[in-house]
């Protein structure tokens, strides 16, 4: 196992950028997820502490080593990648193998190994089939068998999940994580679904255009994101926003939106640093948010509905935007009925609109 350094890690492609500079540290055993939309550099920074990718500035080090220079197969780390990369002609024993002949090692030393990965991965009864024969999550637990039997210090997995069924993602997000729990090793996870980042990491890193939006644990980023976009791009349905500016009243500060409508801020997180004037964008999870038919709450027109079984979307527009309320009750809400919200205001955020940043 090992603890794994980026300082100032950036990659360029001729006069293109596309790393900027990132610094993160990586504890012996941890499991941590890049996670971000695709072109935002996660693959690449990935690629680059394989060595599959020469790192244009900064330092990486894998255990208290620099790996600049280090060709791969000295970093000692594995890679399962998005397509499996098994060799069609092999039988599932041979491909596990390949990597263990390859080094020259003798088969009393590496078969015991080949037996205990096999015997974890459920793969045991298909030593000898070919890879044609097997199942998409087989073909990807053969993948994963042939990185576990290197023994490395480093497991890093390039969007492994993203060729599967919904229903084998969901069961093989288990397994992977499983098998972190047994192993131990240091894990780097790259993924664009966000659910993967939420259920399987210990820390994600959040990654648009090159750089490093917010680092933390799964609910921390989900409670309390930094930023507009890493307050969107976690949690499904995705937050809420509305755009508008603060004006005072009466009753304290209020959001005024593009429609006209009035939100008021008091209770809000944040609220007590506004001035009349600011351009501030308010954000509530669909979760939060609940109905009534009361008439002192926020009206929206309901557009869609999505029955899900264990809860309901309804989704309409508020200042412009389209929202989203969840309701883990089957709501008899229909299309074209008006319905009241309320936002309860410790479950609000508050962002620039210019800059993006949370207010705290």
């Amino acid at each position: 196992m090992a603890a794994v350094q980026l300082s100032g890690i950036f990659k360029r492609y001729g006069d293109t950028q596309v790393v900027h500079g990132i610094d993160l540290h990586i504890d012996d055993g941890e499991f941590v997820v890049l996670v971000g939309p695709s072109g935002c550099g996660k693959s690449t920074l990935m690629r680059m502490v394989a060595g599959l990718e020469e790192i244009s500035g900064g330092e990486l080090t894998i255990g208290g080593t620099r790996a600049n220079a280090l060709a791969p197969q000295q970093r000692n780390v594995s890679m399962v990648f998005q397509s499996y990369a098994l060799y069609p002609h092999l039988s599932v024993y041979d491909n596990i193998a390949f990597g263990p002949r390859i080094r020259k090692e003798s088969a009393s030393n590496f078969k015991p190994r080949i037996e205990a990965a096999a015997k974890m991965l459920n793969l045991s009864g298909y030593l000898d089939r070919l890879p044609r024969a097997l199942s998409g999550g087989q073909r990807q637990r053969v993948a994963m068998g042939r990185a576990v039997v290197r023994e490395p210090s480093l497991f890093l997995f390039d969007e492994p999940l993203s060729n599967l069924d919904a229903k084998l993602r969901v069961q093989m997000r288990t397994e992977i994580k499983a098998l972190h729990q047994r192993l131990k090793n240091t894990v780097i996870y790259v993924t664009h679904d966000q659910i993967e980042a939420m259920t399987m990491a210990d820390r994600i890193v959040v990654m648009n255009a090159g750089r490093i939006e917010q680092i933390g644990r799964p609910l921390e980023l989900y409670d309390r994101p930094d930023n507009l976009f890493v307050a969107s791009f976690l949690g499904s349905p995705s937050m809420n926003f509305a755009e508008g500016e603060v004006v005072a009243g009466d009753g304290g500060l209020a959001l005024l939106l593009a429609d006209g409508l009035r939100i008021a801020l008091t209770g809000t997180p944040a609220s007590q640093t506004l001035q009349p004037g600011a351009k501030v964008t308010l954000g509530v999870r669909p979760e939060h948010i609940e109905t009534g038919a009361a008439q002192d709450g926020m009206p929206m027109t309901i557009d869609v509905v999505e029955p899900t079984g264990a809860e309901t979307h309804l989704y309409g527009k508020i200042g412009g935007n389209p929202w989203c309320v969840t309701s883990r009750e089957r709501a008899s809400v229909e299309p074209g009925q008006r319905v009241s919200l309320r936002l309860p205001a410790e479950h609000r955020h508050l962002f620039d609109t210019g800059s993006g940043r949370r207010l705290a």
